[in-house]
């Protein structure tokens, strides 16, 4: 039914019927990921030199520049829901972190308009930036669990009951996801939460595995520096915010694909061993 529905064009005016397109959806889907795995670093210069001269074999049928950007658009749902499909398995340790997702400088704030209503200026560990705040999840195997992009300026704590759904054992994260409310709400899930403790807080019981783990978050942000400096998440030259949420999908989308992820490895140890140290 829906490759019947596909077929018809509707006039944009009473004198004339609107250009069809040449690539299919699947197409389109495939250029904006792949565009992620090239070493390229705009978008323009590997659809001209890279698509348009070197892949005709595989797209017969391409289009303009302008009117593949113009497409572009039309595949975000598409690349939502396989980015979804895209899940990593639960495997019992997960690991949680914020990254920040830069759209312009603070000082171009004023002069920005495509983000005027939906970025917000915040600080992270880098300094303020003005744009978005990406909040991922992976597993020990570096495969995305759950991803959620909010504006900068959003609490990491505010998201994690919702994005934890489905998962359970250990989650690690940072100091900014201390809470107690957020440690006994997940509890009831199933969901452990493990931070390291603040200078003002008491040490307390903690497996020895648990400690080697909790050491281990490195491994969150590696991922996050693949994904911007290998599938390039984060640009400023966004024109739309359609734009902009289709480059994070498909940046996260490519990272999927990686046949070699950052993966934890874990020496066997002592089980059931509890120590008294600070975190």
């Amino acid at each position: 039914m829906a490759s019947n529905f596909s077929s018809i064009s509707f006039p944009a005016n009473g004198n004339s019927l609107p250009k069809r397109c040449g690539l299919s959806l699947s197409e389109v889907m495939t250029i904006s990921i792949h565009f992620h795995q090239s070493s390229y670093r705009t978008f323009k210069d590997y659809y001209l030199k890279n698509v348009c001269q070197n892949l005709t074999d595989y797209f017969p049928k391409l289009v303009s520049y302008n009117r593949m950007v113009e497409l572009m658009p039309n595949v975000l749902i598409a690349c939502l829901y396989y980015l979804n499909s895209r899940q990593g398995k639960v495997t019992g340790i997960s690991f949680v972190d914020s990254t920040a997702i830069p759209v312009c400088h603070p000082k171009r704030i004023k002069r920005n308009k495509v983000f005027k209503e939906t970025a917000k200026l915040s600080k992270s560990s880098m300094g303020w930036y003005f744009g978005f705040k990406l909040h991922l999840i992976i597993n020990d195997c570096g495969e995305i669990l759950s991803c959620k992009i909010t504006p900068g300026n959003v609490d990491d704590r505010t998201h994690l009951p919702s994005m934890t759904q489905g998962i359970s054992g250990k989650i690690f994260g940072d100091k900014g996801y201390i809470k107690k409310e957020l440690f006994e709400e997940l509890l009831n899930k199933g969901l452990q939460l493990i931070t390291p403790l603040k200078s003002n807080m008491k040490n307390k019981l903690i497996l020895m595995d648990d400690k080697i783990s909790l050491r281990k978050r490195s491994l969150i942000e590696t991922v996050n520096d693949q994904l911007k400096n290998i599938c390039y998440l984060v640009h400023s030259r966004h024109r739309s915010l359609h734009n902009f949420m289709l480059n994070l999908i498909t940046a996260l989308i490519a990272y999927t694909h990686q046949p070699k992820k950052p993966s934890l490895k874990l020496d066997e140890p002592a089980q059931n061993f509890f120590s008294i140290v600070p975190i």
